[in-house]
């Protein structure tokens, strides 16, 4: 402001202190404008309308985010920061406006930050290394202590003290920041475990039942990981309750191509018997069955000729069961929509009152839920439809049906 006075004096103007304060002050102001209308009013319209006009990506994404015009703010707060040191240094004004500006540009430069993140975190989900990382929570816990770090430089600024007198205060404040900062910080490091392990990414399908989650991970946030279900609602799960809980994670299945069948059915143990030569006969005409049938019976015949034994006791006898078993498993090995590198059995199970349960186990060679259920179904109708030729009965509770029938064999007119 003295340098105005005396170049003022120069050319016999006389200017009292408060009025070279004004015009200071009013060449501070016009400065800012104008190098606002040009950075904002052009340079950076130009720009996007490039960036809007051409097919780069890169162009667009910045774009977006408004990483330039934060950058273009931070610009005009150094030049009115430079002007208040130039012409106001000496001068309670110049201070308070100094100090103005360099909190001007720490806010810019953490909005800036916050862009660059921003823009990083939306590359990394175009490039297929990167795009299914839980990245957003690492990067939103960044975001935290950039916020507190610049927090505690602006407070400093203010109060005129240096950063690590505000630091060495927290320490008394650290409880009372780890309880209310706990979501966020758990979260942080849970983010950093997923990440790190592999555990979640974008769009796995993700089972937990604690928290009714069974649905496709749609965001991975700092605090809360949100799920749609299959039934389209959503489901939002605390970050830190995947590292610290159990959870089913699908992606395994859907990276292998195929999806387990595990499914029983209950045979009434009152209808396995051992084969009868007609019903073997019959059986024989199944293209599945002969081979299984032939080689059983020479097995069994060369047994029994050794034993020289016809008691039915210490005899070897093929069982319907244990043909139907083997019937299920040519049949599964040659379905066409199962795998046949992977598990293929039918096994039986220990019984209960419920009969005895006969399991399939099998992969299917698709991962796809409409074609899975379809295959399922198909496998399960066939199994119940021809179970009937091998003599066999399923297992279950007596219906309404049942109880009329009994009742009308035991009624007066039945008899």
């Amino acid at each position: 402001m003295q340098e105005l006075t005396i170049f003022a004096q120069k050319y016999g103007f006389q200017f009292s202190q408060t009025t070279s304060l004004i015009i200071v002050l009013g060449i501070i102001l016009v400065t800012a404008i104008i190098i606002h209308v040009i950075l904002h009013g052009l340079v950076l319209k130009f720009f996007e309308r490039r960036a809007r006009a051409s097919n780069k990506i890169w162009l667009q994404i910045i774009t977006e985010h408004k990483l330039f015009h934060r950058l273009a703010f931070i610009l005009q707060g150094v030049i009115v920061n430079a002007q208040s040191l130039l012409w106001l240094h000496r001068s309670e004004a110049g201070n308070v406006l100094s100090l103005c500006a360099q909190l001007w540009i720490m806010l810019y430069t953490l909005l800036a930050l916050f862009s660059l993140l921003d823009i990083a975190l939306k590359f990394a989900h175009r490039f297929q290394a990167t795009a299914q990382l839980p990245l957003r929570g690492i990067f939103q816990g960044v975001k935290l202590l950039a916020a507190i770090v610049a927090g505690i430089m602006m407070i400093s600024l203010l109060i005129g003290k240096s950063p690590a007198i505000l630091i060495s205060g927290l320490g008394a404040m650290a409880a009372v920041l780890m309880l209310v900062f706990k979501d966020p910080i758990l979260g942080l490091v849970a983010g950093i475990q997923l990440s790190a392990n592999n555990m979640l990414r974008l769009g796995d399908w993700l089972e937990m039942p604690k928290y009714g989650a069974d649905g496709a991970v749609t965001d991975i946030g700092l605090t809360t990981v949100k799920v749609k279900n299959w039934d389209n609602t959503i489901t939002t799960i605390p970050t830190w309750a995947l590292v610290s809980d159990a959870f089913k994670n699908w992606s395994g299945m859907s990276a292998s191509g195929g999806r387990r069948i595990k499914r029983s059915i209950s045979i009434d143990t009152t209808s396995v018997h051992f084969l009868s030569d007609e019903e073997e006969q019959r059986l024989k005409k199944s293209r599945l069955l002969r081979p299984y049938l032939d080689a059983k019976n020479e097995e069994l015949s060369a047994w029994n000729r050794e034993a020289g034994d016809d008691c039915v006791l210490n005899a070897r006898r093929m069982t319907n069961l244990g043909t139907f078993r083997a019937y299920l498993t040519a049949y599964l090995q040659d379905h066409p929509r199962t795998r046949k590198d992977m598990t293929l059995m039918v096994r039986q199970l220990a019984p209960t009152e419920t009969g005895l349960p006969l399991e399939i186990y099998v992969f299917t060679n698709t991962v796809v839920w409409l074609e899975y259920e379809a295959i399922q179904a198909d496998i399960f109708d066939h199994i119940y439809a021809v179970i009937d030729e091998f003599g066999l009965r399923v297992h279950q509770a007596p219906t309404g049906n049942d109880i009329r029938a009994v009742a009308a064999l035991l009624s007066p007119r039945a008899r």
